[in-house]
């Protein structure tokens, strides 16, 4: 997968409170996805905008940190439906 269908499955399916390599501070719940020192990092927020303990992932793939932020962002999706 690349970015730009990554960005078609988040339309496609209205996948929400994610931060795709925005330079702005974290937002509360959200999903987390950097692009740093040539490295993929994927992690999550909680309800004060900080980084959840152990959620963090780091790729040197981006086609795996991009797998890995979709999965979480559905994840999300499914939790939020319940």
């Amino acid at each position: 997968m690349n970015i730009k269908e990554a960005i078609k499955i988040i339309h496609e399916e209205k996948l929400q409170d994610y931060n795709m390599n925005e330079e702005r501070d974290n937002r509360e719940n959200e999903v987390v996805l950097r692009h740093e020192n040539d490295k993929w990092i994927v992690y999550v927020t909680d309800e004060r905008a900080s980084k959840i303990t152990n959620s963090q992932d780091t790729y040197s793939d981006e086609e795996e940190a991009l797998d890995d932020f979709i999965d979480r962002l559905r994840a999300d999706k499914i939790l939020r439906e319940m």
